[in-house]
């Protein structure tokens, strides 16, 4: 298959991938808390990669370990949390739209902290993106006035994790390579992770017994092995054969995706949230797509 042509291939696979990962974190809290889902999920996903890319933690130099597990901490462990609690009280479709702001925070911080150049264009695009936060919202607190939008706020702190995650590995681990890179995290989270696990009464006499507990085991697993792992070696690879722009073009497929899972699982869903989600992911495309520095 011709390489332009597989680069779509991965890209779709990404999409589905990433997009179905919000309505599995949905499911696997129907038996487990968010505390005992994020971890269990980081303590799968690490033991994977580890048996895998064990060999690639030897492009990490010494000097550069404090920022990848800085990495670690900011683009896998707390997230991971935050996306699980906040599924407690909205639909896993709004979570994933929020998520997509991620490029929008990351040109923000870029500018204002790691002195990244822009464009007025991605200018324009920050401002719009965040303005159809705001109409997903106040929307979405409207057709839903049984959940808590509030905690729409963990998603965003979770994107503006992301987003600083992005940004220290573009200025501090260039030279690391990505497999490395993905290891070295969770070598860096899991012990936090384990931590975490057994400090939040996860009920491990009742693995094999309670239904709802293992049905939600299966859902991490997947979540952890697939959403997870599979999906950051996809992504290397896609921005190894391709370009970052082309790559970060999953942002908008996303979102989609998660949608019409949510559909599928009942989520009420407004005219006027859909309106919020055209605006965020036109301004994403603004983000991406700007060429020419003010």
């Amino acid at each position: 298959m011709h390489q332009d042509r597989i680069k779509w291939v991965y890209l779709i696979i990404l999409s589905l991938v990433w997009g179905s990962s919000f309505i599995l974190i949905k499911k696997g809290l129907l038996g487990l808390t968010p505390l005992q889902l994020g971890a269990t999920r980081i303590l799968i996903a690490g033991m994977v990669l580890i048996a895998i890319g064990f060999k690639h933690l030897k492009s990490i130099k010494k000097s550069e370990w404090k920022w990848v597990i800085l990495s670690g901490f900011l683009g896998t462990l707390i997230p991971a949390f935050l996306i699980a609690f906040a599924e407690t009280e909205i639909d896993s479709a709004v979570a994933s739209i929020l998520n997509s702001t991620t490029p929008l925070l990351a040109l923000i911080l870029g500018v204002l902290v790691f002195g990244v150049a822009f464009v007025k264009r991605q200018a324009i695009g920050v401002f719009i993106g965040l303005l159809g936060c705001l109409v997903l919202i106040f929307s979405g607190a409207n057709v839903n006035p049984h959940q808590n939008y509030w905690f729409v706020g963990f998603v965003l702190v979770a994107s503006v994790c992301y987003s600083i995650n992005v940004n220290l590995i573009k200025q501090y681990m260039q030279n690391i390579h990505p497999i490395g890179i993905t290891v070295g995290n969770f070598i860096g989270i899991m012990i936090p992770a384990f931590i975490v696990l057994m400090f939040s009464d996860f009920p491990f006499s009742e693995v094999t017994s309670n239904p709802k507990l293992y049905n939600a085991l299966g859902y991490v697993v997947l979540l952890a092995i697939i959403g997870t792992c599979m999906a950051k070696v996809l992504f290397n690879k896609l921005v190894q054969m391709s370009s970052a722009i082309f790559a970060t073009s999953v942002t908008y497929l996303i979102p989609i995706v998660a949608l019409f899972w949510g559909v599928l699982d009942n989520e009420d869903f407004g005219f006027w949230q859909f309106v919020g989600m055209g605006i965020i992911l036109f301004g994403v495309f603004l983000v991406n797509s700007g060429k020419k520095k003010v």
